[in-house]
């Protein structure tokens, strides 16, 4: 399986000229034009030709993919090449993904797959015996201040209601507790990528995920690629995922993908489902990220889904949304 690596957002960490920066990026998105049209033979060449574009440099995640892209044209020593460039520094630390890939599956019978496989392996080990526990105590502490923190609140809308004044007050605490969390958080990722949860826990990962998507649009913008890496990794949950591309797109004023966001009518206190995009194949994009079909999950707003009503009403529902920006 194709995948790009958590550390793309610091591309270029290592010291290169703006033209060949340009150079590299353009020969990379041709390799993938190549890769999505299975012209694996070329894809592998063009993303061999962005690495000497560098000097011979390249990203993690790019030169993974040029390895699946080789092994699946039938390269197996260009594809090693590529492998043994990414296991070999310690870099490369997800051991499950690279064992199930069933795109490398044409290497396994050679002798080289084992030595890949010993590298891979104990790269994940010493990244687990890195793992800072500093971490794991900062995004534990997170989690719980949030959880404490819903409990309060579903307290005070319970005792003033949601408009009172009392619950505009704690409104103001949650904001700046949400931003001291954000700037913990994004730290971490600056620093050390999405880590998964083999590294900071289940708990860890979600709260990750969690404080970026109740971020402002700039943040989610900015580690949204950061997620998407993860996900392909299995550093991240696909269905975290969908949620996030879905508050991004309606926040940049375009339609939602997954159906994963609704919205409340303040008149009538009705609740829609925010603008999607396609709504004939949601079902079919919401099962690929592994949630549960649309006519489900409206169901906890009392909601009933109907297609067809729901796609002639679609234009009034843009209009709505797009009147309240």
């Amino acid at each position: 399986m194709k995948i790009i690596i958590y550390i793309l957002p610091f591309v270029f960490a290592f010291s290169v000229h703006a033209q060949d920066r340009v150079q590299y990026s353009k020969l990379i998105n041709q390799a993938w034009q190549l890769y999505q049209h299975e012209d694996y033979e070329k894809a592998g060449i063009k993303y061999s030709e962005a690495f000497t574009a560098l000097g011979g440099k390249g990203i993690l995640s790019d030169r993974y993919n040029a390895a699946c892209s080789y092994a699946l044209a039938g390269k197996q020593d260009s594809a090693f090449a590529q492998l043994f460039k990414i296991v070999s520094n310690g870099s490369y630390t997800n051991y499950e993904h690279i064992v199930n890939d069933e795109e490398l599956i044409s290497l396994h019978s050679d002798g080289r797959w084992r030595d890949i496989m010993e590298w891979a392996r104990q790269n994940k080990f010493n990244e687990q015996a890195k793992a800072d526990t500093d971490i794991v105590a900062n995004l534990e502490k997170i989690y719980e201040e949030n959880r404490a923190a819903r409990f309060k609140r579903n307290d005070i809308v319970a005792n003033y209601g949601w408009n009172s004044e009392e619950m505009k007050a704690y409104q103001n605490t949650i904001r700046e507790r949400d931003s001291m969390n954000i700037l913990t958080v994004t730290a971490i990722l600056e620093e050390h990528g999405w880590l998964g949860p083999e590294v900071i826990g289940k708990q860890g990962n979600a709260t990750l995920f969690r404080v970026i998507q109740s971020a402002d649009l700039n943040t989610q913008e900015k580690y949204l690629p950061l997620l998407r890496d993860a996900v392909k990794l299995g550093n991240a949950n696909p269905s975290n995922l969908a949620v996030l591309e879905d508050r991004v797109a309606l926040s940049q004023n375009n339609r939602q993908v997954y159906g994963s966001q609704i919205g409340k009518d303040e008149d009538t206190n009705e609740f829609y489902i925010l603008p999607l995009e396609d709504p004939d194949n949601v079902d079919k994009r919401r099962a690929k990220v592994g949630l549960p079909p649309l006519a489900n999950y409206i169901q906890n707003w009392n909601m009933i889904w109907d297609l067809e009503e729901y796609k002639k009403r679609l234009p009034a529902l843009e209009a709505k949304v797009s009147a309240k920006r």
